[in-house]
């Protein structure tokens, strides 16, 4: 393996140990083990991760709904974000839910999370409305995303 090789692919259960330490550094309200692991049992789920050098250092989520590809969660340890880690398992995640058969994605992001919501813009997608008092702890609106 070489130094610095981003390697993104499917969630194994080995890998719930890390991608639930990740979830739990970045979000207030984490998921539980249990959660990722249905991800990985579930035919119209999925969850990708990213790997480097060894280490799982992030994971994404979604869940084919009728051809809508619901994007569940997005993380990518503090230390490796803003160099591109991020867009690379989004992409990976899009492709992998466009082979499931979803025709659209969408997704809900905190209205003060600039870095994401940036993110998510350079790959297509686009604000179509907010949902208020979405996120608690602390109390936050969510800006819903599409990318048609």
């Amino acid at each position: 393996m070489k130094q610095n090789e981003l390697i993104l692919r499917p969630m194994t259960e080995e890998d719930l140990p890390a991608v639930s330490q990740i979830e739990e550094e970045t979000f207030s309200m984490p998921w539980k083990p249990d959660d990722f692991r249905e991800m990985i049992k579930r035919d119209n789920m999925t969850y990708m991760v990213a790997e480097l050098d060894g280490e799982i250092i992030g994971g994404s989520g979604m869940r084919n709904i009728l051809g809508d590809g619901e994007i569940t969660n997005v993380a990518i340890r503090e230390k490796y974000r803003g160099r591109g880690y991020g867009k690379a398992l989004l992409q990976a995640l899009l492709t992998a839910g466009e082979e499931m058969g979803a025709a659209a994605f969408t997704l809900e992001v905190r209205v003060s999370n600039t870095a994401a919501i940036r993110l998510y813009e350079s790959l297509g997608f686009v604000s179509e409305g907010v949902r208020p008092d979405f996120y608690e702890r602390p109390r936050e609106d969510a800006l819903i995303m599409w990318k048609r």
